[in-house]
């Protein structure tokens, strides 16, 4: 089918599609649109990966904003809604106005009002209709992306409920969902009412092999001789011979550490073969990995990126991830070792995918435990991009022969475990339940009940009784929690029920934070405030590693004064190591409120600089989280709270806190001003130009981008001579190393 044939296409839209080179559309676009996807019809698209799902899409919300309608865009990942903000944002010059919305749960974001298209995270969206969002009802056009992460246990109610209620508030709604990888398609199509494009078409070939031996043995039968020399391994002889063949490799290993290792190892091999241009390319991103952290774990990076490697994980600062995608994307990284989070979405294709690690850790059963059916195809599907590869190969490594055979009837011919929905648990409803019934959607148990039989759940279980069961006791905690009340069958949020739901954070942190804030007998210290909100389900605490329980132990009892709430007894042992564990992540988060180096506080907690701005930011949203709720119950406290959120944000001491809100002035340049005397904002407004720029290192753009921010009157520093000439022209931006603001 042509373009130029779709049904309720503007000549404005068609020209930015044809710009992007669209003018014929692959198999499964002329089903979906046969399907009625530009009419208003819901669709189910289970399509691998590079084979179109998201012009799919993109025809569904187009139209359907030409018909007089707003579109909204669900993603899984904050870092995929950029990259597909950056996609729509061609369709601008046919007069679609696109916005992105991710985080600051506590919003309505009423701007948005005035976007037609509009990309979020399912948890954005949630917040979104808790808070009351005057334009939701206005969109007629929904895309859930990756559609099978409702399997997931953390994401997956979520996404889930978040479509039961769009459904509930425009029953008219236009459904698309799309997956690569889903089991069950024609049962997810059934609970959106959608019709289904099942297709295993591919505009390149992918070819799902293992290699074993000295071969890459197939899924039809095929064989290619691929040798391992002595001195290399599996991995590094397959990356050699896709280098040798112009093409790019993608490697998921099962850990941190061993993507660690790998690239290093990796770096070996690939580095010998880069030519000079390529070599100062990827000197200057290295340079720039650099500069978003000072640690050793970006130090590493840099070093394995300089040789056309990288590594890529959870424990990365989010620059850092992004740079790699960028540069893996222009094929300037020739190879990346990743743990499976990079399969989520991001798009990262390659010429090649290694599944060498086929297991991971699992600490529900104690061991190592085989990546689901459904994984192994999501990374699989990341392997061949049209246009740049003449072909897609994915493989996974085999010791035995034995072992060849298992991975063929797992992985290779096996197909992809179906998608359950996670829902029927109480830490997934406890949340859900109370802002269902704060929004209004249900006034009693037993419409609490006809509204969750709107999710998948109910579509899949024979059996309500379980789901039932669950939403009892949930219902029965609110109330116990004063989240919820019950006159007679009718039941109602509290204003503290309210404020949680809005807040978007777990009812059963409320309820921590809250009896914790009660104990306090004087203003509670930043310690105490930061243990307090680590021992909720909304922050991962640090695990207690070999030789941590004594050290721990001691500075519990040390500063036991300052934590809140009831402290569990050692003989109770899993409650007192959470205990404990929440003070080991009080202490991390102290050191960076102190201070401390970032690259310090990484060795001594074994976590990478993307750990510490998570917990950071986390923190933050929970502190501020508090703030509300000591107003909502007329608590002590708030201003001790404001200062602990704000030190821990910026990662300064209390002094600091009025320079870090100039703006570029981090950490380490605020500590840099105060100990050179300009203590304040006042006194950086009244300060010599000269004064400053010696503080700041001689970096003469930054310390006039500096005094410029706070109002100086004369912020130019021109004429002003330095002792520091070598930085005088800001080759930048190390003075910044470490700054979190």
């Amino acid at each position: 089918m042509q373009l130029t044939n779709v049904p309720h296409l503007s000549s404005a839209a068609r020209a930015v599609f044809e710009a992007d080179g669209i003018e014929e559309l692959y198999p499964p676009q002329v089903a979906a649109v046969e399907a009625g996807i530009t009419e208003g019809k819901n669709l189910v698209a289970s399509v691998p990966t590079a084979s179109g799902k998201t012009l799919i899409a993109t025809l569904a919300m187009i139209s359907a904003i030409e018909r007089g309608g707003m579109a909204l865009y669900i993603v899984p990942l904050r870092a995929l809604a950029s990259e597909k903000r950056a996609e729509f944002a061609a369709f601008e010059e046919a007069g679609i106005e696109v916005g992105v919305s991710t985080g600051n749960y506590e919003s309505t974001d009423e701007w948005l009002a005035s976007r037609d298209l509009i990309v979020a995270t399912s948890e954005k969206v949630d917040s979104l209709i808790r808070n009351g969002a005057s334009w939701i009802g206005d969109i007629t056009c929904v895309v859930a992306d990756e559609v099978h992460l409702v399997d997931d246990a953390h994401r997956g109610p979520t996404l889930e409920v978040t479509l039961a209620k769009l459904m509930r508030i425009s029953p008219a709604i236009q459904l698309v969902a799309l997956s690569a990888t889903v089991g069950n398609a024609p049962e997810i199509a059934e609970w959106l009412d959608a019709a289904l494009v099942d297709s295993d078409w591919r505009p390149i070939e992918l070819r799902r092999g293992v290699h074993y031996g000295n071969a890459l043995h197939f899924d039809d039968g095929s064989t290619k001789e691929l040798p391992v020399d002595a001195t290399e391994d599996q991995t590094a002889a397959i990356v050699r011979d896709t280098l040798a063949d112009g093409g790019s490799t993608l490697v998921f290993v099962n850990s941190r550490r061993n993507a660690e290792a790998a690239a290093t190892r990796l770096a070996g091999v690939v580095g010998p073969d880069l030519d000079e241009a390529t070599r100062d390319e990827l000197a200057d991103i290295a340079d720039g990995l650099r500069s978003a952290s000072d640690t050793e774990t970006s130090s590493d990076l840099a070093a394995a990126v300089a040789n056309g490697v990288a590594f890529h994980h959870a424990g990365l600062v989010n620059e850092n991830r992004t740079a790699i995608e960028d540069a893996f994307r222009s094929r300037a990284i020739k190879v990346v070792c990743a743990t499976p989070t990079l399969a989520a979405g991001v798009n990262t294709p390659s010429r090649r995918v290694i599944v060498r690690d086929w297991r991971r850790y699992d600490g529900s059963v104690g061991g190592m435990k085989p990546l689901s059916t459904l994984e192994v195809h999501q990374m699989c599907g990341r392997a061949g991009r049209p246009g740049l590869d003449p072909y897609g190969e994915a493989v996974l490594l085999a010791g035995s022969h034995d072992e060849l055979d298992e991975l063929f009837d797992r992985y290779v011919h096996a197909d992809p475990e179906p998608v359950r929905s996670k829902l029927a648990v109480e830490p997934a409803l406890r949340t859900h339940v109370l802002s269902t019934i704060a929004d209004g959607f249900a006034t009693t148990d037993d419409e609490l009940l006809e509204f969750l039989d709107g999710t998948l759940y109910a579509a899949q279980a024979a059996d309500q009784s379980q789901l039932a069961a669950v939403a009892r006791r949930v219902t029965e905690y609110l109330i116990a929690n004063d989240f919820l009340s019950r006159d007679g069958e009718r039941l109602r949020a509290t204003g503290l029920g309210h404020a949680v739901s809005q807040l978007y954070i777990d009812p059963m942190s409320a309820a921590e934070i809250i009896d914790g804030l009660r104990t306090a007998e004087s203003d509670p210290t930043a310690f105490g405030l930061y243990h307090l909100v680590a021992r909720t389900p909304d922050l991962y605490e640090l695990y207690l590693r070999s030789g941590d329980y004594e050290r721990y132990v001691d500075i519990c009892y040390e500063r036991e004064d300052e934590l809140l709430g009831s402290m569990p007894s050692e003989f109770e042992d899993h409650a007192f190591e959470d205990w404990l564990a929440a003070v080991k992540t009080a202490h991390l988060l102290e050191q960076w409120a102190d201070e401390v180096d970032e690259g310090q506080i990484t060795d001594r907690f074994g976590i990478g600089p993307g750990d510490i701005r998570g917990k950071v930011e986390t923190t933050e949203w929970l502190l501020e989280a508090a703030e509300r709720l000591t107003m909502e119950l007329e608590l002590p406290g708030a201003p001790a709270i404001a200062r602990a959120r704000k030190r821990v944000s910026d990662g300064v001491r209390e002094e600091l806190l009025d320079l870090v809100a100039v703006e570029n002035v981090g950490r380490k340049r605020a500590r840099r001003l105060y100990d050179a005397g300009i203590t304040s904002r006042t006194k950086l407004r009244e300060a010599d130009p000269a004064a400053v720029l010696r503080a700041l290192e001689g970096r003469r753009r930054t310390t006039e981008s500096i005094l410029e921010n706070v109002g100086h009157p004369d912020p130019s520093v021109d004429d002003v001579r330095t002792a520091t000439p070598s930085t005088a022209d800001d080759g930048e931006d190390q003075a910044s190393l470490g700054d979190f603001s």
